[in-house]
């Protein structure tokens, strides 16, 4: 198989292609009129814009279905399957359930990249899968312009593990289980910037599964949890703490890093998704220095958890935490919305 540069069939990259949060706001504001009074069943749908879908089957169980894709962020084909299959089951596991099974989407550029390269990128899909305890059980694919590629994913859970970025209470701390940087590492690999290491280390970050969202779910003093992906540190704490009428206070210097991300960040190597972000959620935001907001705004793919837990739960979380092999890294705490100008502000 040639050398094949996969990135330079796209126009975006990774979660940093999403559809700007504002632009979405439009396109979804009339879907949002629209009650789900007709489903009693359905827990949890797009009211709040949670990871996945939850609806309630009977006997305290509860399915939960999720889908995300993107166009490669890495030129590898079978790394590109990894992260995408990585960043979609995160989902369910972002909910406290575990993934049941996995059908893939493709769309592929047919006339200019060869069926071979696409048999890579499923492959990569499939080894996450496998990772994850599931089958990857079909899909569907279409002839399209740029490569793409993710997962539509089943998940289960009972009624006492669902987690919703909804549930946070006041003087909860909150917990980041992955480093941030992605967006500019991978933007520093597209300007040639990079050193390989560091590419390796964002790839293999990409791919490690978010598997202790279920346990931590069984921590009864963890109350809302999520994942960081394109709408970057800020965007995705700002949903929670919208969604739970309360504000945060970060802790900038105990926000965890990618190796060398203030490095790319000083030259320059920002992706486009940063600005967009910025531009939503700018506003919600205590005024921040260009560093603060290169790393706060990030899109991030496949990034780790956020989740907002007691204080009474502390050794219980990063007991658990350790023990899959994290770094327990406390970034902040939540408190009480009582009109402060802004929902997210940083440590002085």
């Amino acid at each position: 198989m040639p050398n094949i540069k996969l990135t330079q069939y796209s126009h975006g990259a990774g979660c940093g292609c999403k559809i700007a949060p504002d632009v979405l706001d439009r396109i979804l504001s009339s879907n949002l009129a629209f009650p789900n009074s007709d489903f009693p069943n359905l827990l949890v749908g797009n009211n709040c814009r949670d990871d996945a879908a939850a609806i309630d089957i009977g006997n305290d169980q509860i399915i939960l279905s999720t889908t995300d894709f993107f166009m490669p962020i890495v030129d590898d084909p079978f790394d590109f399957g990894r992260i995408a299959a990585t960043n979609a089951i995160s989902d369910i596991y972002a909910m406290g359930g575990k993934p049941l099974m996995a059908i893939a989407i493709l769309g592929w550029p047919v006339s200019t990249l060869s069926p071979e390269v696409a048999s890579r990128v499923i492959e990569g899909g499939r080894s996450v899968c496998t990772a994850a305890g599931i089958p990857l059980a079909g899909g569907h694919s279409i002839d399209a312009p740029e490569p793409i590629f993710g997962l539509a994913v089943t998940g289960l859970c009972d009624h006492n593990s669902l987690k919703r970025n909804s549930a946070a209470h006041p003087n909860d701390d909150l917990y980041l289980t992955k480093g941030l940087g992605i967006g500019l590492l991978t933007t520093a690999e597209k300007q040639g910037e990079i050193d390989q290491s560091d590419q390796s280390a964002a790839v293999e970050t990409m791919c490690q599964l978010n598997s202790v969202g279920p346990i931590l779910a069984t921590i009864a003093g963890v109350h809302a949890l999520t994942d960081v992906t394109g709408f970057g540190l800020a965007g995705h704490l700002l949903e929670v703490c919208q969604a739970s009428n309360l504000v945060a206070e970060l802790d900038f210097k105990a926000i965890p890093l990618l190796p060398n991300a203030i490095h790319y960040a000083n030259l320059g190597c920002i992706p486009g998704g940063t600005g967009r972000n910025f531009s939503a959620f700018g506003g919600q935001v205590s005024p921040l220095s260009e560093l603060e907001r290169a790393i706060l705004f990030d899109p991030q793919t496949s990034g780790g958890l956020l989740f907002s837990a007691a204080r009474t739960a502390r050794s219980e979380v990063e007991m658990a935490l350790n023990a899959a092999g994290i770094e327990a890294t406390r970034i902040g705490q939540l408190a009480q919305a009582s009109g402060q100008n802004h929902a997210i502000s940083l440590l002085s």
